[in-house]
């Protein structure tokens, strides 16, 4: 019994030896501990490397007359005449990660939208490109339409408070659901400067998907730069399709709406958009000459007060009424240093069948209404991360005697005072 007592102390004795050799070969000498936390924050820093915080805020100052809809601020009073209001038009956060995986590019992006009006997402999509020729990239998730060059020019560089009247009415919120496959020229290939971008998307903007169809939208464009002259041209198409939630569908003829039987409730109006736009980029010794022009013509269903794109989870309840539209929008700046005078002229016609005294007739509504602006601004570049804007909006709309309020122009002049700030 003793020899067994014995035996085992001293195994558990060895034991203990071991476990403190063991220790004392293991524990670090200080250098070896600085090198291995050296090695841990530079792993960090490589991980937090492939992610880009950026964004901007847009403070506005507005005043409007008493048929103006600002963007900013509460809804005008009954009391008001003409009115002013101040508020966050943007704020933009985005947070951008890019890496290689397997050899290929891949980012992922996601962008909300802060104001005092609440959060808003504004994208959240991946993106990667082929390894081999970096000219093929898929990409899913929620981002700008793949149509024409206003809606994909960032509003942090837009030199006008905000888009056309028939961007915004042809795509309210600028994005939508969907995927895309993009090709475009390689660097240092012939090809380089065009760009095919196609997909498939929802149709109804930042919203659930709510329907069967998906509607395709395409752009081709081709861009190219000299040595103070650069140019870019582009065609776009839109085929897709918008839900007869009424029984109920108008179809233009004649200058009046004429009911279209057996095409009711559960089937689909066709949308149809047709697309081109052109930039022009000259330097002088004024300064930068920049044009920009882009039209789009097509079909359109909607209600009858609105030829709206659908913006919302809902299928539409209403009549459906189609028309045939025309959209234009031009823009001249010119760059004096850090100083530009920004001029710009939008045009939208959401019933290109019917003009003047013919509205109020056969059906049509304000929904027919033509609509154009003309844009005056000023823009100082303070400094990279600071840009001040002071732009007056000269809204005017078609006018007739056969509809209610409509006999002469609008008072709906705007004037924007915007400080921008970027990171």
């Amino acid at each position: 019994m003793q020899a067994f007592v014995k035996k085992t102390l001293l195994l558990g004795i060895l034991l203990g030896l071991w476990s403190i050799l063991s220790a004392q070969e293991t524990e670090q000498s200080p250098l070896e501990k600085v090198e291995n936390q050296v090695e841990e924050l530079s792993t960090s820093v490589g991980f937090l490397s492939k992610f880009k915080l950026s964004g901007y805020v847009q403070a506005d100052f507005q005043g409007g007359q008493e048929k103006s809809k600002l963007k900013v601020g509460a809804a005008k009073s009954d009391e008001e005449s003409t009115y002013m209001r101040m508020g966050i038009r943007r704020g933009r956060v985005k947070l951008t990660y890019s890496d290689k995986i397997a050899n290929m590019a891949t980012s992922g992006v996601f962008q909300v939208d802060i104001t005092e009006k609440g959060i808003g997402l504004k994208d959240a999509y991946f993106m990667f490109t082929d390894p081999w020729i970096n000219g093929i990239s898929v990409k899913a998730g929620v981002f700008d339409r793949p149509f024409g060059n206003e809606i994909s020019y960032s509003s942090s560089l837009r030199e006008s408070p905000e888009r056309s009247t028939g961007c915004l009415n042809l795509f309210p919120g600028e994005r939508d659901l969907g995927a895309a496959l993009i090709i475009q020229g390689p660097k240092n290939h012939p090809l380089n400067g065009l760009k095919l971008e196609t997909g498939l998307f929802g149709g109804n903007g930042i919203n659930q998907d709510n329907d069967n169809k998906k509607d395709w939208i395409s752009h081709l464009s081709y861009k190219k730069s000299f040595d103070n002259v650069q140019f870019g041209l582009g065609a776009s198409f839109y085929y897709g399709s918008v839900y007869q939630g009424n029984d109920t569908v108008f179809q233009m003829k004649d200058k009046e709406f004429i009911l279209k039987h057996n095409d009711g409730l559960g089937n689909y109006s066709e949308r149809m958009y047709y697309g081109g736009d052109a930039q022009l980029l000259i330097s002088t010794g004024l300064g930068m000459t920049n044009l920009r022009v882009e039209v789009i013509s097509g079909k359109q269903p909607g209600l009858k007060e609105s030829s709206a794109s659908p913006s919302t989870s809902a299928l539409p309840q209403g009549k459906t009424y189609r028309r045939d539209f025309l959209s234009f929008v031009a823009y001249f700046i010119q760059d004096f240093g850090r100083h530009s005078i920004v001029l710009k002229y939008d045009q939208y016609d959401p019933n290109i069948q019917v003009a003047g005294n013919e509205i109020g007739k056969g059906g049509t509504t304000k929904g027919d209404i033509m609509k154009q602006n003309i844009g005056i601004g000023y823009l100082f570049r303070i400094n990279a991360h600071l840009r001040l804007m002071g732009y007056f909006d000269w809204a005017m709309n078609e006018t007739t005697s056969n509809l209610n309020g409509y006999e002469k122009d609008l008072y709906d002049n705007t004037f924007t005072c915007r400080l921008q700030y970027k990171f």
